[in-house]
């Protein structure tokens, strides 16, 4: 039998050199595991980490070794100190570029800053990896922009290939 929505444990990491120092509440971080909530999911870890290369590799390895998806959120942007991008590429298996550019495109339409984002998805193992943006709206439009392909997209993940079928009876 295949896993079910509910069945999804989700990670959340955040990205902020203010947050790691306390200066900054985490309202990304918190919009992230209130959504996740609603998939369902269970947020099974949840961390903060400065804009640095070598903590970021480190938390995405340690949350997608516990997690089905890892939702990142932070460091996506043209800054010097936005290095999420960087951080992620390298540990990734494959990337996932619609779910990318799908982001991308639902910022644009409220946002032409939006296309100096650098959002990422991909896979690490059977974990699917999603960056986002640092801010709420930022992440509001990129959840909002991949929500419907993610529990399908989660079953691939785990090896579901029933869900091909009934993907393309719904389409």
């Amino acid at each position: 039998m295949s896993p079910t929505p509910s069945d999804i444990r989700a990670a959340v990491l955040t990205v902020s050199d203010a947050g790691a120092r306390g200066e900054r509440a985490d309202e990304s971080g918190d919009l992230i595991a209130a959504r996740l909530a609603a998939l369902p999911a269970a947020v099974v870890s949840r961390s903060m980490v400065p804009d640095e290369p070598a903590a970021i590799s480190l938390a995405v390895v340690e949350a997608c070794a516990v997690a089905d998806l890892l939702v990142v959120t932070g460091g996506t942007g043209l800054a010097p100190r936005d290095v999420t991008p960087q951080a992620l590429r390298p540990l990734l298996d494959y990337e996932v570029p619609g779910m990318a550019e799908a982001m991308r495109a639902a910022g644009l339409a409220s946002t032409p800053h939006a296309m100096l984002s650098r959002q990422v998805a991909g896979v690490r193992g059977s974990c699917l990896v999603l960056a986002l943006p640092g801010s709420p709206r930022g992440v509001g439009e990129s959840l909002d922009a991949v929500w419907a392909a993610l529990p399908h997209g989660l079953r691939l993940l785990r090896g579901d290939r029933d869900s091909h079928a009934a993907a393309g009876a719904a389409g």
